[in-house]
């Protein structure tokens, strides 16, 4: 898609008419809106509109139509594929200031907010509620952004990814037009399911522009736990019995060793540098006792030592805000350094093979790069620690990622369990679905959006 700059200009007139000073040029808000936490190149849009309502959204959308122009929706800027980067240039609307936390229903457990509200501040509202939404990503991203992208974190072993806890959207349409997907009732036949539709479509099809999310009661108990193994296999099986003796744990991390180290040297922790788990059980006081002692004899049984257990919650924010950080203390394994940051998922049953062959490659390579993942549920990440400036790195590193999707795949996994697509993972997405169920997929994009005018470049 090319814009002649005649077009853009006379769209930046209506834009600005509209919006006034909240539709911006200026080339340091543009970059800023062009990248996101990926290692992919900036990408920075013609212009920023910071919107503040859906029915603003809908008219900067009308005005982009009209035009013809990329539009690309901004949360945090927390993504790890290039979903923000506006590759065709166009208007990046700026979702932050719609930041409302619209209604909580206590007796039904769910909440309506705006997309721009963040992670961290919609748990802090409900908090004298007695309520709490479990997604937890570890960056404080927006949950339009989050709801975009399908995401999912450390709680989604127990408590699912972002597809199982949306009940409704508020689209805005390619052309403008305001739709709903769905209400509050917690189940529905009514027609195709529009509200998974859009989960994941990482704003190809449409603006989010509000969200119906489940709730859940903070629980009476919460345990957290470190233990320690001879190594990394020993660790996932243990792992995998957990889950198939029917544990409702609700955390269970994997670090391997480099990442342990890296976590200790970044955040003051004092774990043995060794492949170790992050535990937490949700539930009664009796229930977290039973489910902390029968993992504990797990994990024995594969040579684990070292327990810390604490239900102290300043111990267990420490514990937690270490393993959010894991990209940062492992960028700082190396001065000036960057991360390429990726993910795969397969079934819990393949997860360690995955896991050990991926740990063989690395030891052959001359890269660092730690493993991290919620295994419960058969993801795990690798973030590359690399000098983007040295294209022999960056080669080793794509055929290191390309090995580990193949890999993924071959195992019946995906390429991406969390962090989407983006500009990344397109070109595994006919490896990973074949071409029919692609078609299908650019069928429905060209059905709702024939001018290709929603971030374009993306997923397809």
């Amino acid at each position: 898609m090319s814009v002649s700059q005649e077009i853009l200009n006379i769209a930046e007139n209506e834009l600005k008419a509209f919006l006034g000073e909240r539709c911006s040029t200026a080339q340091a808000v543009r970059d800023q809106h062009g990248k996101d936490e990926s290692w992919h190149e900036t990408c920075s849009p013609d212009m920023v509109c910071f919107a503040k309502s859906t029915e603003e959204v809908s008219q900067i959308i009308k005005i982009c139509a009209r035009h013809k122009i990329p539009v690309v929706p901004f949360g945090a800027g927390t993504s790890l594929e290039g979903h923000i980067n506006a590759v065709e240039g166009g208007v990046s609307i700026d979702l932050g200031q719609m930041n409302e936390i619209l209604s909580v229903h206590e007796e039904d457990l769910d909440c309506v907010v705006q997309p721009g509200v963040r992670r961290k501040q919609l748990n802090e509202f409900l908090r004298d509620t007695g309520l709490f939404f479990p997604i937890d990503p570890g960056a404080d991203a927006t949950i339009g952004g989050m709801a975009s992208t399908r995401a999912s974190g450390t709680n989604a072993v127990r408590y699912g990814t972002m597809k199982d806890n949306i009940l409704n959207l508020t689209v805005v349409l390619p052309d403008g037009r305001i739709i709903k997907t769905g209400g509050r009732a917690k189940k529905s036949s009514a027609g195709y399911d529009l509200t998974r539709l859009y989960i994941g479509s990482e704003g190809t099809l449409g603006v989010i522009t509000e969200i119906t999310l489940r709730l859940y009661g903070i629980p009476e108990a919460i345990s957290a736990a470190t233990v320690s193994f001879p190594d990394i296999e020993s660790a996932v099986q243990s792992v995998i019995l957990t889950i198939q003796s029917g544990i409702p744990i609700a955390r269970i991390e994997l670090l391997d060793e480099v990442q342990v180290d890296a976590i200790n040297k970044y955040s003051g922790l004092d774990l043995p540098v060794q492949a170790s788990l992050f535990l937490e059980f949700h539930g009664t006081e009796q229930g977290v006792k039973e489910q902390s002692q029968t993992v504990g004899e797990i994990c024995k049984e594969f040579g684990a030592d070292d327990f810390k257990w604490t239900t102290k919650p300043e111990d267990r924010s420490k514990l937690w805000e270490a393993r959010h950080n894991a990209a940062y203390s492992a960028r700082a394994l190396r001065p000036n350094a960057s991360i390429w940051a990726t993910d795969v998922c397969v079934p819990i049953s393949k997860l360690a093979d995955c896991i050990m062959q991926t740990k063989a490659d690395l030891d052959k390579s001359d890269l660092v790069a730690p493993i991290v993942g919620h295994v419960g549920d058969g993801n795990f990440h690798l973030s590359f620690v690399l000098d983007m400036d040295n294209p022999d790195e960056l080669k080793e590193a794509e055929e290191l990622n390309a090995k580990l999707i193949a890999r993924a795949l071959s195992m019946d996994g995906t390429c991406t369990g969390e962090h989407g697509v983006g500009l990344g993972k397109k070109k595994y997405l006919q490896s990973e679905l074949g071409e029919g169920a692609l078609s299908v997929m650019a069928a429905l994009k060209s059905a709702l959006d024939p001018d290709n005018i929603m971030n374009p470049g993306k997923i397809l």
